[in-house]
């Protein structure tokens, strides 16, 4: 502890001094006085500045050199190492960092001002349902704008980021990531980001029970909303000749359904549809999984939180659902019966809206190039053949675990089973199997 705290001192000492020292001697030279050196390094513009160039040189001394001397945790199959974890706190805990990039990309703003959205693709469902799997499809299409990985840590901004940081980047191999069910991403591998947006104007709606329903949108969010999309696709379409579609996989975009289809008539809402009890058990997993990792890792769980993922572990927060609590009022999330009455909850909810499209995930792998081009004329996304069989090579059928289940409430079975019975009638591939 004695020997943090002397590093804690002298590195505040350093940091004191590197401020003082280019204002003394610019006084001591008598280049400027103290007071005009003062006041023009408190410029906004300047604090900006010197700020992002601290920043890159951090990142990119850890990026460019850092060979395993800095203790390093995985997550979401992203090494973090601790000058990783420095950087993604200082991203994330500073508002004042936060608004004074946004300004500094308001400079670029010509750049996607006049980018049309049309027809964005929502793909969302409860997690463990195929969001992922689908999306990294989808995302293999010339034309589809997602969130990536390697928009992180400055996601608000991510021309900025991009700009700022293109000097830097690196590629990295393909890591499984942290739900260890073999997926395999890197820095520019999609996933699913935007939630930070919705908590940001939104943070009542996240209560210590859960995440409430969205019922209404407001012009501000919507404005800003937009905006962001067009930046997604300025930066994933910037060597295309046109604007490419905006998609997106976000799970808790299932409790604003409503919400997104008024704020976007054309929108398109992918929900994939699971085996009830494979899904579940698959949740029930996760959740023993990521409860682990968040004991073990304090970061880990602060990286989850910061980018708006509250589905397992320490961090789970259940979407509101009419009836959830009196379906699992008798279960715990360590519990696979309480994951199951969560995918009835949520199911019943979702078969009540008239706006989504159901997508069977089981068909969908197995399927293939059907499967995929079937959903491309859905969502109305111009893919030749040899775009689409190239897609669908990351596609295999899902398989189950081979882990021993433990014993599963009778009633859960059957009704869950007569809800995806009859939500199968709805999927937007029926047909194809014969």
């Amino acid at each position: 502890m004695l020997k943090n705290f002397v590093s804690l001192t002298i590195r505040g000492a350093l940091t004191v001094a590197a401020a003082i020292l280019p204002i003394w001697l610019a006084d001591y030279y008598r280049i400027a006085t103290w007071n005009e050196t003062s006041a023009f390094a408190l410029r906004w513009d300047v604090l900006l500045i010197t700020t992002l160039v601290l920043f890159l040189l951090i990142f990119s001394w850890n990026r460019l050199f850092n060979k395993g001397g800095h203790e390093a945790i995985q997550e979401s199959s992203m090494p973090y190492s601790r000058l990783d974890q420095i950087v993604h706190n200082l991203a994330f805990g500073s508002s004042m960092l936060q608004k004074l990039l946004a300004d500094f990309e308001t400079r670029w703003s010509g750049e996607w001002a006049d980018i049309p959205v049309s027809k964005p693709v929502f793909i969302t469902s409860l997690p463990r349902s195929g969001t992922t799997i689908i999306l990294e499809t989808l995302n293999r299409i010339p034309g589809v704008a997602t969130h990536l990985y390697r928009d992180m840590p400055f996601l608000l901004t991510p021309v900025a980021w991009s700009k700022l940081s293109a000097k830097f980047r690196k590629q990295s191999e393909h890591r499984e990531r942290a739900h260890r069910d073999g997926l395999q991403v890197n820095e520019d591998s999609p996933e699913a980001f935007e939630e930070i947006l919705w908590r940001k104007h939104y943070r009542k709606k996240y209560t210590k029970n859960g995440i409430q329903l969205w019922n209404a949108s407001n012009e501000k969010f919507k404005d800003h909303f937009v905006d962001h999309i067009k930046k997604i696709i300025c930066l994933r379409s910037a060597s295309a000749e046109k604007p490419g579609r905006y998609v997106s996989k976000n799970n808790a975009n299932i409790a604003r359904v409503e919400t997104i289809k008024t704020m976007f008539d054309d929108a398109i809402i992918l929900i994939p549809l699971r085996n009830p009890i494979e899904h579940a058990s698959s949740m029930w997993r996760q959740h023993i999984n990521f409860t682990e990792q968040h004991e073990r890792e304090p970061f880990v769980k602060k990286y989850m939180a910061d980018i708006g993922h509250f589905e397992f572990g320490a961090l789970h927060l259940p979407i509101q659902f009419p009836g959830l609590n009196k379906m699992t009022y008798e279960f715990q999330p360590d519990s696979i019966n309480y994951w199951i009455a969560y995918w009835l909850a949520a199911f019943e909810f979702l078969a009540t809206q008239k706006q989504v499209r159901i997508l069977c995930y089981e068909r969908f792998c197995a399927f293939g190039v059907k499967g995929l081009t079937r959903v491309c004329e859905v969502i109305d996304l111009a893919a030749s053949t040899e775009e689409i069989e190239f897609a669908v090579k990351i596609l295999k059928k899902p398989s189950a675990k081979k882990s021993r289940t433990p014993k599963i409430n009778q009633d859960l079975i059957k009704h869950s089973t007569e809800l995806h019975n009859r939500l199968s009638e709805k999927c937007i591939l029926k047909g194809l199997d014969g």
